[in-house]
């Protein structure tokens, strides 16, 4: 007789390795105190592991170097959040900057705009993920990498960015298609704007 633990095993590996879950994707084959006992059953044969408070993640193994268990990044964990609570989120700070090339520094505390709620979390054994409700401008960008320039660049401050961080970022713009990147100019501040500008100016 097929058991839960089969059943969730079974699902989990049609959505292949790497996938972040939650409990309640589950709740088709049985009662949530069902289900959770099933997964610590499936976190204790290492199948599973948890990434944060009732968050789950089928991983990706690691065989031809030896690495073992590979963990998911919080942006993975962060969009899976985001996916199941049908809200958007926008990285800023020192992870932007990161996403960018413009810093090697590795944040442990993460802070996402969103427009959802507030709300902050620990993931993979100690970062910190804050979720901070913004206003729906903030995070009406159609332009992934005109958002990451904004916010990363508002965490420095206009007297704050170098001019090999400005050249880096006119690099990243000029393999960017210019109309893609001008859609978004009004939701930038415009000393920002300014600096995306002279990118193409500059071409």
């Amino acid at each position: 007789m097929e058991t839960i633990e089969d059943k969730i095993l079974e699902s989990l590996k049609k959505c292949g390795r790497g996938t972040v879950f939650f409990p309640d994707k589950f709740a088709r084959y049985s009662t949530s105190a069902n289900i959770r006992k099933a997964l610590e059953i499936l976190k204790a044969k290492d199948v599973i592991i948890n990434v944060a408070r009732g968050i789950y993640c089928y991983p990706k193994i690691d065989k031809a170097l030896g690495l073992g268990v590979i963990l998911p990044s919080v942006d993975d964990i962060v969009d899976a959040i985001a996916k199941r609570d049908h809200i958007k989120v926008v990285p800023t700070g020192v992870h932007a900057q990161n996403m960018l090339g413009l810093s090697t520094q590795v944040p442990m505390n993460y802070v996402f705009l969103t427009n959802g709620y507030s709300k902050s979390l620990t993931v993979l054994g100690n970062i910190q993920v804050k979720f901070k409700q913004t206003s729906p401008k903030n995070i009406s960008f159609q332009n992934k990498l005109a958002m990451l320039i904004t916010y990363a660049l508002r965490d420095y401050g206009q007297d704050n960015v170098s001019a090999d961080q400005i050249e880096h970022i006119h690099s990243l713009l000029r393999q960017e298609p210019r109309e893609k990147v001008l859609k978004d100019l009004a939701l930038m501040p415009v000393w920002i704007r300014n600096i995306v500008m002279q990118a193409y100016e500059q071409k």
